[in-house]
């Protein structure tokens, strides 16, 4: 068999394989390319998810009749005046976009320089290009895509439905359109979600009113301002409460220099600086922007342009995992606002059962309806009932008068203890309800990160060591990691087959219920598994451990609180970072509004 040079069509329609493997892939080819033209508008219109027809105009710097006929040609562009692929300021850069979609489909360009008094416009049809014309056109670039892949019908049955095909070509158009807030996008089609996004001021405030926009109108009230600088690199954006999560990947948006990605490393880091705080099945919302110079990240490494790479990944890590975490500290106590609304939604639920009839009221024994004893027969207090205590917290914690302060505080003054697990308090605009066992399980767990820190955990011996019977497996394990657990303030050592003999334990969980904690810790080894290579594996190992540990002496539900008890557990929380959710990722208090309360009950 003999070597021949395949035919320049064949050419275009392998690299098109790789370039425009779905119509998303067209669609942000072609968006690219208004966006380095310069354009303040870009408008996209698709048919039969992108199919039967894309078109993409923009107002962008336009093109003479001379660039219209060689930008349809392969690796031609206008992007790399000097050659150097090392200094990337561009979206694109490779001139194979339109020459690979040409030979896929109906290609159709219309376009106009500002400053020319008429459009040209030229059209391919399977890899032919045809006549560069006269046109009429307005300032900018007009393309439209016609039946595409209709050139080769082998890659169309590899396309999902046109549903599935114009989500994609929304997701891929929202996410171009986060990074690049300044420009107005649109978005027209059956199933895609249309939307018309206008243009907005360069700055947090115009970015935070996109981000809202496109992540969800409640993102702007529970976000956090990510700005962060370290040699060289700068990153900045904004990033979802911890409690403000979804159960998928898709609200974690990230960009290099303002081009979208979906980078492996990345996406670690993000999952690292937050696993601290959130829940393993569910994922934050969050856009961060990486800004270097060009020579510092290479581009030129994926197909699709979806990855880079780093000349230093370690230091953009680290500057990732370091500028979130220091904004999620920085939140303190802060929880989500929408905690509170579907609160207040589950109480609408409720009161509009039965179209508005009063609610069902359970049947009881007909009563003497009871009225106070006249005054002169009051019967005298008896005192001798006055040593028991009261059921509950609940009963008491209203008659202390709170601080003058109290109810000006984040948290308000504990007023009540509901089921001896709930704690409600109240401040100046409403009422705050707080889990005590989630609450106090951060506190504590958050002094012993803080004790391991600074000093290390202060340990507490036993007078009696402890021996703990286990599993074989579960015992080898632990004596694997008794060096870690020292560290943590729990010293163990192997006591005969199946076996450990506990002789230290941390000082802040004293008097807690060592076999249990012992178990538990075993079980939180077995399911983080080994310590990796992989940066910061040991240090997520240790605070796994360290969560577990503090569950097991925080304040359980069912425990009786005194009001001064609830309310220093309230100061605590005010002035502890990441105390919002619990070790799990839950929150640990939800915020009423006055306001919504009394709309609730029609007073507003």
């Amino acid at each position: 068999m003999t070597v021949r040079r395949l035919d320049p069509v064949l050419v275009d329609r392998i690299a098109a394989g790789e370039v425009i493997e779905r119509p998303a892939a067209a669609v942000k080819e072609l968006v690219e390319n208004a966006i380095d033209a310069g354009a303040r508008a870009i408008a996209v219109t698709i048919a039969g998810g992108g199919r039967e027809l894309i078109r993409v105009v923009d107002d962008g710097a336009g093109m003479t009749p001379q660039d219209l006929a060689l930008a349809v040609e392969r690796h031609a562009t206008s992007k790399l005046p000097d050659g150097d692929l090392f200094a990337i300021g561009t979206l694109g850069f490779r001139g194979e976009a339109l020459p690979s979609i040409g030979s896929v489909a109906r290609l159709s360009i219309v376009t106009r320089r500002h400053d020319a008094p008429q459009g040209s416009g030229l059209v391919v049809e399977a890899g032919e290009k045809g006549v560069v014309r006269p046109a009429a056109a307005a300032p900018g670039t007009r393309i439209e895509v016609s039946d595409l892949f209709v050139f080769t019908p082998a890659r169309l049955k590899f396309l999902k439905s046109d549903r599935a095909e114009a989500q994609a070509v929304s997701e891929m158009l929202r996410r171009l359109a986060i990074a690049h807030p300044e420009i107005r996008f649109s978005l027209e089609g059956e199933h895609a979600g249309n939307f018309d996004w206008p243009a907005e001021p360069i700055g947090e405030g115009g970015l935070l009113r996109r981000l809202g926009r496109a992540l969800g109108r409640d993102f702007p009230e529970n976000a956090l301002c990510i700005e962060a600088e370290r040699e060289g690199f700068r990153i900045s954006g904004f990033a979802g409460l911890p409690t403000f999560h979804r159960g998928t990947s898709a609200g974690v948006h990230l960009s290099v220099n303002g081009r979208p990605v979906r980078d492996k490393l990345l996406l670690s880091a993000v999952r690292g600086a937050y696993a601290d705080v959130l829940p393993s099945d569910r994922h934050p919302v969050l856009f961060l922007d990486i800004g270097c110079d060009p020579r510092a990240v290479d581009v030129n490494v994926h197909p699709a342009k979806s990855e880079v790479r780093f000349r230093d990944p370690a230091l953009v890590r680290g500057l990732v995992v370091s500028g979130l975490k220091a904004a999620l500290a920085a939140a303190g106590h802060r929880a989500t606002t929408t905690g509170g609304a579907r609160t207040l939604d589950a109480f609408r639920a409720v009161l509009s059962m039965g179209g508005g009839n009063a609610i069902p009221r359970p049947a009881f024994p007909e009563t003497a309806r009871w009225s106070a004893p006249p005054s002169a027969y009051a019967a005298p207090s008896q005192g001798g009932f006055s040593d028991f205590a009261a059921s509950s917290a609940d009963a008491r914690a209203h008659l202390a008068e709170p601080a003058p302060d109290a109810l000006d505080r984040p948290l308000g003054a504990a007023r009540a203890q509901l089921h001896e697990t709930y704690i409600v308090a109240q401040t100046r605009e409403g009422v705050v309800i707080i889990d005590q066992h989630a609450a106090h399980e951060r506190l504590v767990y958050e002094r012993l990160k803080a004790e391991r820190a600074r000093s290390g955990i202060a340990r507490q011996p036993l007078l009696l060591p402890e021996v703990v019977e286990l599993d074989p497996v579960d015992a080898d394990r632990l004596n694997a990691a008794a060096g870690e657990l020292e560290s943590l303030g729990l010293v163990i050592e192997a006591f005969g087959p199946g076996a450990v003999l506990v002789r230290e334990a941390p000082a802040q969980l004293a008097g807690g219920n060592l076999q249990r904690l012992v178990r538990d810790v075993a079980d939180a080894l077995a399911e983080h598994g080994p310590v990796s290579s992989a940066p910061g594996s040991l240090e997520r190992r240790l605070d796994h451990v360290l969560a577990t540990m503090a569950c097991h002496n925080s304040v359980r539900a069912g425990r009786r609180m005194r009001p001064e008890e609830m309310d220093a557990l309230l100061r605590e929380m005010e002035v502890t970072p990441n105390s919002g959710q619990c070790n799990h990722g839950r929150p640990t208090y939800v915020e009423l509004k006055l306001a919504d309360i009394e709309r609730l009950f029609g007073r507003r």
